[in-house]
């Protein structure tokens, strides 16, 4: 005869006669693996992820090289839009012809996805609680 495997006697001391709910005792996600729901911290956690509570962020575009300036420097985006509307904006204000390139970092330092939110990308690199666009004709960064 067999002895029981230790996820059996683990999931055996989780089910407590008379409790209805089995997820109120806190468990660290390495013991998800014997559980059949999310313990309670964990799916409170879940919920709010990705949430950034703020409607509108405020984005500061500025020319990297030889770009021309713009006029109007800041203005205020909606979060839940992707960067390539940021991208389509610089375009149409920049006249630049389907053909030009424009390449656009966060910061100085990166080239974010057209598919990336931009309220993620103010949450987790903002300064000043604006993000920082750098844009350019020309390649700037390597």
């Amino acid at each position: 005869m067999s002895s029981p495997s230790p996820e059996s006697s683990i999931a055996a001391n989780l089910n407590i006669e008379g409790e209805d709910d089995a997820t109120d005792i806190p468990l660290s996600m390495a013991a998800s693996v014997v559980l059949t729901s999310l313990p309670r911290d964990a799916a409170q956690a879940l919920e709010g992820a990705g949430e950034l509570g703020v409607a509108k962020v405020l984005i500061r575009v500025v020319p990297v090289g030889s770009a021309p300036s713009l006029q109007q420097r800041r203005f205020w985006m909606k979060s839940s839009n992707n960067f390539e509307v940021i991208i389509s904006s610089l375009r149409a204000k920049l006249k630049l012809k389907p053909h030009e390139g424009l390449h656009c970092y966060v910061n100085s330092v990166f080239a974010p996805a057209p598919d990336e939110s931009v309220g993620n990308l103010w949450r987790c690199f903002k300064t000043n609680d604006e993000l920082v666009v750098g844009y350019s004709i020309t390649p700037a960064f390597g």
